[in-house]
């Protein structure tokens, strides 16, 4: 009892101090913003006991020829925190965020395929990964075309979830919960034709099947196949990730999608298989945006 009450005590303490830097970080100029953030970076790539570890693990597996070059492996998981952090400052800074001002700092890629998407009628079921700052494109993104949901585990304290899910909303964004009412809405939200994102690099819920990711068995949700199979909708592979003037780029790739062949874990399996070569080429091109300082294959800190 008193282990979960200091849990509890600890995960209290650490929200007060996420709003309270929030609520000073909201109100600055982007640039001190970013300023703070490298700083609080630097800090966590020198001291985190675990986060650097597994990412670089995790990056070694994605890019294998930084197993054998440490100085390069170094650079590119600085500048990996270094991205986290500052989409954690565009995320502290979104209560105050406009869109018309948002709009600028987005590029686009392969646009052709999100309005093939679109064209189909059933939804756009956005697969991707841990990489940029998602909430740009999606405020860009739930003004202009579609309402836009974010498919994705519920944060802890619950305090924290609250927060990241009411200023979401604000700009437009729903947040879906990975359980089964979550899944629900999912649905829902598909037949009405709008855009729901989520990620398929991390095994968040437990429940993922082993398959390879980037040669090593890896478990991997098949939940974006199994919907795109019940309801028919295109499974859309999207990365965003940061330009060195701190601008936004969406890179998007052509459509996939899952047929059914009377087996749904093998159709299942072949269409995520599909997302994650998709996957593996955005991670490759960008391994200094891909933040997952977490456990995906065995063998990890």
């Amino acid at each position: 009892m008193w282990r979960y009450r200091l849990s509890r005590a600890i995960t209290a303490v650490q929200y007060r101090g996420f709003k309270a830097v929030q609520s000073i970080v909201q109100h600055m100029p982007r640039a001190w913003a970013y300023a703070l953030a490298v700083f609080a970076a630097r800090f966590a790539w020198w001291f985190s006991p675990l986060a650097r570890p597994r990412l670089e693990f995790n990056l070694k597996i994605a890019c294998p020829e930084l197993a054998n070059d440490r100085n390069e492996l170094r650079r590119i998981s600085w500048l990996n925190f270094r991205n986290h952090a500052k989409a954690y400052a565009d995320l502290m800074q979104l209560p105050l965020a406009r869109v018309e001002a948002m709009r600028p700092l987005l590029k686009v890629n392969g646009w052709e395929y999100l309005e093939q998407a679109r064209a189909h009628g059933r939804g756009v079921l956005v697969v991707s990964c841990h990489m940029g700052s998602y909430e740009v494109a999606a405020a860009i993104w739930s003004a202009t075309l579609a309402p836009v949901s974010f498919f994705a585990e519920e944060l802890e304290p619950r305090p924290l979830f609250e927060w990241y899910r009411d200023t979401r909303a604000r700009l437009g964004i729903s947040v879906l919960t990975l359980d089964y009412g979550g899944i629900r809405k999912v649905l829902d939200a598909l037949r009405d034709q709008e855009m729901v994102i989520t990620a398929i690099d991390r095994d968040i819920t437990g429940t993922g099947y082993l398959m390879p990711f980037f040669g090593k068995l890896a478990p991997i949700p098949l939940g974006p196949a199994a919907i795109a199979l019940r309801l028919g909708t295109p499974l859309f592979p999207v990365c965003v990730y940061r330009l060195p003037d701190d601008t936004y780029q969406v890179e998007v790739a052509p459509l996939i999608f899952a047929e059914s062949t009377g087996n749904p874990r093998a159709d299942q399996v072949k269409a995520t298989q599909a997302l994650l070569r998709r996957i593996e080429q955005f991670i490759q091109h960008h391994p200094e945006q891909w933040h997952v300082p977490h456990r995906i294959w065995a063998g990890s800190p």
